[in-house]
């Protein structure tokens, strides 16, 4: 314990003087640095540029073995955040559950084509099956039920892996950003997403469990890379369902940082009801609750997905 008297200081000579080049300098308060959900400096996210023509997309699939991550989500918002910045986006519901569409207020049996029928006949075209979201800018290959199908159909087919990558050929001249929600299990469904993407965008929980099982999606993304698809890169990992206020949240995310490093976006989701509300609404939460957090938090997203590997 420090004493409470403090000892005298030597006292100065009389004839002695203090030049003011000698004297010690006030010690300046270093700048603040804005530290982000993840523990790291938030880097300035500028407004995009507008785009003078739409064309050379990237498909970026969205993908994690386990259900119930925020995958459909963000597929959504995150599309229509991009939307906004001017980008004209296509996405693309490659899970039978066809949560994707339902999302987006269709009805999965009052469609007359899905994307089914676009990777299993060949007579169909891909304008025969887009459909408009109600979003500006950006339209949706629905799915149904009957995808799970063509997951057994698919098996005897010659370069099965690559047919995804076949239909989609067409879309890459129309569209700046392609984003496929994938099924929650890593099948040959999943496999052709991979296979036709430039990118991986892994949303994670920020769940314990969630955070076990994505070394097996990471290997599956380097199997597929080494044996269908070079270019393949995994753009990010997300953290979804964030609570800050949890130590295990927070415990969480810091692992996450400290396994994946910079792949690991700034942009953290947090938990909203918001997101459950926008979802019975048919709309995503960029319109149903514009000047919501959660809204907020996925147009920083595409400003971040845009600077990081579409725009940079």
């Amino acid at each position: 314990m420090p004493p409470l008297v403090q000892a005298p200081r030597p006292p100065v000579p009389a004839n002695s003087e203090v030049s003011s080049s000698e004297a010690v300098p006030l010690r300046q308060p270093a700048p603040s640095v804005e530290l982000g959900p993840t523990g790291r400096p938030m880097p300035h996210l500028p407004e995009p540029k507008p785009l003078t023509s739409h064309g050379n997309a990237r498909v970026i699939a969205m993908c994690n073995q386990k259900g119930g991550v925020g995958k459909t989500t963000t597929t959504i918002n995150l599309g229509a955040s991009l939307a906004e910045y001017g980008r004209k986006v296509l996405l693309v519901d490659f899970d039978p559950q066809g949560s994707l569409s339902v999302g987006l207020g269709l009805h999965p049996h009052e469609m007359e084509y899905t994307i089914y029928n676009l990777v299993m006949e060949p007579d169909v075209t891909l304008d025969d099956v887009v459909v408009p979201s109600g979003v500006a800018g950006m339209d949706l290959l629905p799915s149904n039920i009957d995808l799970s199908a063509a997951e057994v159909q698919l098996v005897h087919e010659v370069a099965r892996e690559q047919t995804l990558q076949r239909v989609l050929a067409p879309a890459l001249e129309k569209y700046d950003v392609i984003l496929i929600d994938c099924q929650p299990s890593l099948g040959l469904l999943t496999v052709n997403a991979l296979t036709a993407a430039h990118g991986v965008i892994v949303p994670l929980e920020c769940e314990y469990f969630a955070l076990r099982g994505v070394a097996l999606l990471k290997t599956t993304i380097d199997k597929v890379k080494e044996r269908l698809n070079p270019g393949l890169e995994i753009d990010g990992v997300l953290g979804t369902m964030f609570d800050g206020r949890t130590l295990h949240g927070r415990e969480v995310l810091e692992r996450l940082v400290q396994a994946w490093g910079d792949k690991v976006f700034h942009t953290v989701i947090r938990r909203t009801v918001k997101f459950s509300d926008s979802t019975v609404a048919g709309e995503p939460i960029t319109s149903y609750a514009s000047s919501s957090t959660g809204a907020e938090a996925y147009r920083q997203l595409a400003r971040e997905v845009l600077a990081r590997c579409l725009d940079g």
